[in-house]
């Protein structure tokens, strides 16, 4: 890409112990790559301490959400909730994230998420902030939430789509964007078969790394500087440059996030 436009990653856990050895290098690949907004996801209270650090190193580059990721919502987590109100009423965040169902490790505790997360949505509605919604083998589950909790106030993004077009479209309704990452680079990865039905308007990026590594990457840690793959998958899909894929996703980028 000759005259980067800006290019922002909206979903990337830079605060992973998988980056402990060379996460300043890391970062600066990123930014050399022309990808300069990250917005850093909450997984739950154990990382708000190393989210703030980041910023503190970051200020221009990094935004960060707050909110209990459902894999880490167990017994405790009234006590993780109150965590997230605490927090969210100190300080700016720019959404409520990532929340939502992940029934691919555990269903045990389904009822604790589903409660979890239709709460930290309604902490959304009340600081008009977007959500950020983690879902696995949940889309049910998910869709029934939103529905009873849709408003003019709800909107955000589906994290890591990875559904049918038929619930990116009821996504889509819900006044969420679809965050697209490596998983569009993948030969199984379906999406890469339907996405072009679907308005550029309703797309982000995102790389969710360490995770999700795009082709030729897969199988290795992920960085944000890797989404320039996803960009370029993204641009083959959509028949259009690279340019105006970073120039669209980061203006829906600000749609959502408000900066």
């Amino acid at each position: 890409m000759n005259s980067t436009p800006i290019i922002t990653d909206t979903h990337t856990h830079l605060y992973s112990e998988e980056f402990d050895q060379d996460r300043d290098e890391m970062i600066q690949r990123a930014l050399d790559a022309g990808i300069t907004r990250f917005f850093i996801p909450a997984i739950d209270a154990a990382a708000t301490q190393s989210m703030y650090d980041l910023e503190k190193n970051y200020p221009d580059n990094i935004f960060l959400m707050m909110g209990l990721h459902p894999t880490y919502v167990k017994d405790n987590y009234l006590e993780e909730l109150a965590h997230v109100e605490t927090e969210l009423a100190k300080r700016k965040f720019y959404a409520v994230g990532e929340i939502g169902i992940d029934l691919y490790w555990d269903k045990t505790h389904l009822k604790e998420q589903q409660i979890a997360f239709r709460k930290q949505i309604q902490l959304a509605k009340q600081y008009k902030l977007p959500i950020v919604i983690h879902c696995r083998e949940a889309f049910d589950e998910i869709f029934e939430i939103l529905e009873e909790e849709k408003s003019e106030d709800l909107f955000g993004i589906f994290h890591c789509f990875s559904g049918t077009l038929v619930q990116a479209q009821q996504a889509i309704s819900y006044k969420m964007k679809l965050g697209i990452g490596g998983v569009v680079t993948f030969k199984n990865g379906k999406i890469d078969q339907f996405l072009n039905q679907i308005d550029l308007k309703h797309i982000v990026l995102e790389t969710d790394s360490p995770y999700l590594a795009p082709i030729p990457y897969r199988g290795k840690r992920n960085e944000s500087s890797y989404l320039v793959n996803v960009i370029s998958k993204l641009a083959d899909i959509y028949d259009v440059s690279e340019e105006e894929i970073a120039a669209i996703t980061t203006q829906n980028s600000k749609d959502v996030f408000g900066i």
